[in-house]
């Protein structure tokens, strides 16, 4: 994935215009790609836009500190989870 894109969209989605928070934002990006790919078993697929705006989506979850992750990033995993098993047994 082009980290740097998903940085790009990540600052648009929170409304940063500045490079002051970049390098926080790149490695919560980092940590949420690493954890998809090795903690929960997701295969990211960079030419596919709907995974690279779940990175960002999440990553902004991440930056504004949320405690119980909202009802639409769970509903996201988890059909990201099951297409990424269905895709491994085949």
């Amino acid at each position: 994935m082009d980290e740097g894109q998903l940085l790009e969209l990540l600052k648009l989605k929170l409304g940063i215009s500045t490079n002051l928070r970049d390098k926080p934002l790149q490695k919560i990006i980092s940590g949420v790609i690493a954890e998809l790919k090795e903690n929960l078993g997701v295969t990211l697929d960079s030419s596919r836009a709907d995974h690279e705006m779940f990175v960002v989506d999440f990553a902004a979850y991440r930056y504004e500190g949320g405690v119980d992750i909202p009802r639409h990033l769970q509903w996201r995993l988890h059909n990201l989870q099951v297409s990424s098993n269905s895709k491994e047994e085949k």
